[in-house]
């Protein structure tokens, strides 16, 4: 039966070619930076998470080589049995600092920490309520808990109250209720409103969490994310990001009570299951936070060019949505027309990519465009005169 299977994959793959929305991933030919060889050509890159630029910072890469040379390239096995090293609990310790909260867990990934401990601390008579524009690891967490769930419009924290009365009311949810929303929303660029969040947290006995992703290393003071930046940190339980953003490396933690860390180091299927993070990744991270304590600069530049950024694509004329971070996207509103625009953006000399259906709904297509620390001003400008003139080309502004 397995020429069904190809031929069924076949033809959602045409079908998507037919709309323009089917493209291979783009072959990177060098390190991370705010220019890229794409396909023989140095390129302006404007899709990339390192908001920092710290994937080449001489301090990380060298905290890499050291623990490869101590330690080996794999740990071979998974936590709870002989995968944790000295350098794990080390790294965890300087990330619940960092945030300021009482301890933190490593995860594989970002995903894997969202589905881990959304579907781990919401159990059958448990209650979730998302906000609709959630990371699809917040989604997935969701759907594999056996809790009820529910979703709420977009920052409407009126629809929020609406629905955590029925849970506590006609619904008669006697069990946890876990709000959950995204810091920084990573296809928008728009930030969540803690505050009213914790207020209906506490006056309806419900759990804050905050997927910081988008927000660490980028938000608040030292780029401690959306909760410091938004003075709830005593009124907050749980934040959950990636090391893959600003923290340019990979893998995901949780941060927050130490009692919570322990239930999910004994109960989350993602971190009893799979192999825990090679020693070179974690001395990386634990480096990047160094350099994010030490090092302020990186942080300052990277809203300089944000706001350089942002300001001249607003004055080109290109709708950029309710962003205020470097996440910017460029509003299209038609895959195809998305997807033509960011192939011709990268024909010019400019990697951004194009977001459309599944990713986003198909009216909001866009290129999305993202700025950080390591780029310098010629780099932004010569990016926003191959935007116009691209534009102007496809009749988009």
């Amino acid at each position: 039966m397995a020429h069904n299977l190809l031929e069924w994959c076949n033809a959602e793959i045409e079908g998507l070619r037919s709309r323009s929305l089917f493209h291979m991933p783009k072959v990177h030919e060098s390190a991370v930076g705010p220019r890229v060889m794409i396909e023989g050509k140095r390129v302006i890159q404007l899709s990339n998470n390192s908001y920092l630029g710290l994937s080449t910072h001489p301090r990380v890469v060298e905290a890499a080589k050291k623990a490869i040379d101590k330690y080996g390239v794999g740990t071979g096995a998974v936590r709870p049995i002989s995968g944790t090293m000295d350098l794990h609990v080390e790294c965890e310790r300087r990330i619940a600092r960092f945030k300021g909260t009482e301890d933190a867990l490593l995860f594989q990934s970002g995903f894997t920490a969202n589905v881990g401990v959304v579907s781990t601390l919401s159990v059958e008579g448990d209650h979730i309520i998302s906000d609709e524009l959630n990371h699809a690891s917040i989604i997935d967490g969701c759907r594999l808990s056996k809790a009820s769930r529910a979703v709420y419009r977009h920052k409407d924290y009126a629809h929020l109250d609406e629905l955590l009365r029925e849970a506590r009311g006609a619904k008669g949810i006697k069990g946890k209720i876990l709000v959950v929303t995204d810091g920084v929303v990573s296809m928008d660029g728009d930030v969540a409103d803690l505050v009213p969040v914790a207020d209906l947290c506490e006056k309806y006995d419900a759990i804050p969490m905050v997927d910081d992703a988008h927000a660490t290393g980028v938000m608040g003071e030292g780029g401690r994310g959306t909760v410091h930046a938004q003075h709830v940190h005593e009124r907050w339980t749980l934040t959950v990001g990636t090391l893959s953003k600003a923290i340019p490396v990979v893998g995901g933690y949780f941060a927050g009570p130490k009692v919570v860390k322990e239930y999910l180091v004994a109960k989350a299927r993602p971190f009893l299951f799979s192999c825990s993070a090679p020693p070179a990744v974690v001395a990386a991270v634990t480096a990047c936070i160094d350099v994010m304590e030490t090092e302020p600069q990186h942080h300052q530049r990277l809203w300089e060019n944000t706001k350089f950024f942002k300001d001249g694509l607003k004055k080109l004329g290109f709708n950029t949505g309710q962003s205020v971070s470097p996440v910017t996207p460029v509003i299209i509103g038609d895959g195809a027309k998305a997807a033509k625009f960011s192939a011709t953006l990268l024909k010019n000399g400019v990697y951004a990519q194009g977001i459309y259906f599944p990713m986003v709904p198909e009216k909001l297509s866009r290129v999305r465009t993202i700025v950080t620390a390591a780029h310098k001003r010629e780099d932004l400008q010569e990016a926003l005169d191959i935007f116009a003139r691209c534009g102007k080309e496809l009749g988009l502004i």
